[in-house]
């Protein structure tokens, strides 16, 4: 007797996963008509070329003559940073802009040393954490992946090599936004460079037992906005609303955790540049920009609204020359620092 033939079904493959230019999962939405999309694409593409072949005669080859180039024409550079760096480009600019480049050539063979030799107080911390950075992310999607395993090194590392910072959660959202463009060690001297100081102010106090950096910012943030706009300053005392309700993770994150990924990659571009002045300019900025919707608002939207922003606040091209716009901020920034400390010395006594 013949057998009879099953036809078995082929298995169905998984829709491949769409992804945008950064890598993140595309979320669907409905496309531009193809011909609009593939001139304002050969557009862009050109004048990005454009933007390139500038952006590698600064650098030299490696970035041989950045340090020259930034001596000799400092307003070309601070205006080509805050127009954005080519994201081809933007691993190596963020190096040499950071100083990490020279932390890392200073510092041979010290980044394998604390990853393979040395433990850490802090690594099942780390390791449950790891799952929660940048999940939508193609590079750290896969559980025990490439990218999660290349975060665990970096922040491992750190914990190591800074024993009094140790690990804090929001750090794995700028080492993963590192990751991004550079290798391991890379990102992890730029991560030195960032807390202990290369080039700016050191930043480890964000991460330190009790946030000491953060409360000195959100002190600093109070007081501008009650400056540089005044009715939303006493719409929030009404409403009892203070900065730490809200902008404690623009500082601890700079604007990586929950920023479109586009905008914190700007903002971030200027931030190693120009110093931590940026997050506060930013965080002025978005508040004026909503200041009229903000002060009317009761405290329960109010909160809602200032962790979630409307999508034509987050626009670079607007928001970031509104924030360049802010003046005397540096200065504002010092005086309040001072008066900080004297406050926390009085306390203290």
């Amino acid at each position: 007797m013949e057998k009879k033939k099953i036809d078995v079904p082929e298995p169905v493959p998984d829709p491949p996963v769409r992804v945008d230019r950064f890598g993140f999962v595309k979320q669907e939405t409905n496309n531009p008509p193809e011909g609009l999309a593939k001139s304002r694409s050969a557009f862009e593409f050109e004048r990005e070329e454009r933007r390139i072949r500038k952006w590698r005669k600064m650098i030299g080859v490696g970035g041989s003559d950045w340090k020259y180039y930034v001596r000799r024409k400092p307003h070309v550079v601070k205006r080509r940073i805050r127009k954005g760096i080519p994201d081809c480009l933007r691993g190596l600019v963020w190096q040499l802009i950071s100083g990490s480049r020279d932390l890392l050539l200073m510092n041979p063979g010290v980044y394998e040393q604390l990853v393979i030799y040395e433990t850490s107080a802090s690594e099942l911390d780390i390791i449950r954490d790891i799952s929660r950075t940048f999940p939508s992310h193609v590079f750290f999607r896969q559980r025990h992946g490439p990218g999660q395993r290349s975060l665990y090194n970096v922040l491992k590392a750190y914990s190591v090599f800074d024993r009094d910072v140790g690990y804090v959660q929001g750090m794995g959202f700028v080492a993963g936004l590192l990751l991004l463009y550079m290798s391991e060690e890379d990102a992890f001297w730029l991560l030195v460079a960032l807390l202990k100081g290369a080039v700016h102010a050191p930043m480890e106090g964000l991460y330190l037992v009790g946030l000491p950096l953060v409360q000195q910012y959100l002190f600093q943030f109070d007081n501008l906005v009650r400056e540089r706009l005044p009715k939303l300053g006493e719409h929030f005392s009404r409403e009892m609303i203070n900065p730490s309700m809200y902008a404690s993770q623009w500082f601890i994150t700079v604007f990586s955790y929950s920023f479109p990924f586009h905008l914190a990659l700007r903002i971030w571009d200027v931030f190693l540049y120009e110093g931590v002045k940026i997050v506060f300019k930013v965080g002025l900025a978005l508040l004026k920009y909503c200041h009229d919707d903000l002060t009317k608002l009761p405290f329960e939207k109010l909160i809602h609204a200032l962790r979630n922003f409307p999508e034509d606040a987050m626009n670079p091209d607007t928001l970031l020359p509104l924030a360049y716009s802010m003046k005397q901020v540096s200065k504002r920034l010092e005086e309040l620092k001072v008066e900080y400390q004297k406050k926390q010395g009085t306390t203290a006594g």
